[in-house]
């Protein structure tokens, strides 16, 4: 969150040292910030990626909107989840494949970002790195087509399209291939109003299968769907003492999520 903090600190520079009074630049600011606030908790909401548990889908770096109203509103929506609202209101029910930013049970306070993929009454398990939805295989590919590589400066030969029952696609990367020890788990049974979560770096990525931090996640916890990346950096490392370092990831900023593998493979 250092970036957004760091421009948010030079635009409140800017405008106190561009106004003519005080007052006028105390309602610039109370102004904007009314403003920001309704969008930030109606509409979108941007989240920084700070691990990489989501590769090749979201990269470390990748600065993301997230639409607020998709699944309807809980205290998670409002700032600092003030407990404000009950349960859920507004409800609409989310659709696996989704990446979808939610808090984890255990804290009910630290943002996750995952891929949905069990819904209320599901069983999930995998068996050598593939995983099964109701005892339904589901089928992935591995990337071997060029083209789609040649549109993808981020994927290698750990990747796969796996495809999820309702025909949504998605990528998943399988670093130590089939073989880690989250490759092969117990069966996992969706309680009511819970949901199960995966990330697409699937042997890096602390998820639902960890029952004892993040396991069934429950409706209330969603906090919305992650919808476009706006802007991506590459940090290297550098920390901000070197931020002239950082190199923009302009290939990534505008891209809508899972759009374009969807599309590749419909047509």
């Amino acid at each position: 969150m250092q970036l957004p903090l760091i421009l948010l600190f030079l635009l409140l520079l800017y405008i106190i040292l561009t106004s003519e009074s005080k007052l006028e630049a105390f309602k610039i600011i109370i102004s904007a910030g009314t403003i920001a606030l309704v969008i930030r908790t109606l509409f979108f909401q941007p989240f920084t990626i700070p691990s990489g548990s989501m590769i090749p889908t979201l990269l470390i770096g990748d600065f993301i909107f997230v639409s607020q109203y998709k699944y309807g509103y809980s205290k998670h929506s409002l700032p600092f989840s003030l407990p404000l609202i009950e349960d859920r209101i507004f409800k609409k029910k989310p659709k696996r494949g989704d990446v979808v930013v939610f808090k984890t049970p255990n804290d009910n306070k630290t943002d996750y970002v995952k891929t949905l993929v069990g819904l209320p009454g599901d069983e999930i398990q995998l068996k050598d790195g593939i995983l099964y939805i109701n005892n339904l295989k589901i089928e992935r590919k591995k990337i071997l087509d060029l083209n789609l590589k040649k549109n993808n400066n981020y994927l290698n030969n750990f990747d796969y399209v796996e495809t999820f029952p309702n025909g949504k696609k998605h990528i998943i990367r399988e670093l130590k291939k089939d073989n880690a020890p989250s490759d092969n788990t117990i069966v996992y049974k969706v309680p009511n109003d819970h949901f199960f979560f995966m990330g697409d770096n699937r042997d890096n990525s602390i998820d639902s299968r960890v029952l004892s931090y993040v396991g069934f996640v429950p409706f209330e916890n969603l906090v919305g769907k992650a919808e476009i990346i706006f802007f991506s950096i590459e940090k290297n490392n550098y920390g901000l003492s070197k931020f002239w370092k950082w190199r923009i990831r302009f290939d990534r900023i505008g891209k809508v999520l899972n759009k374009k593998v969807n599309i590749y493979y419909d047509n």
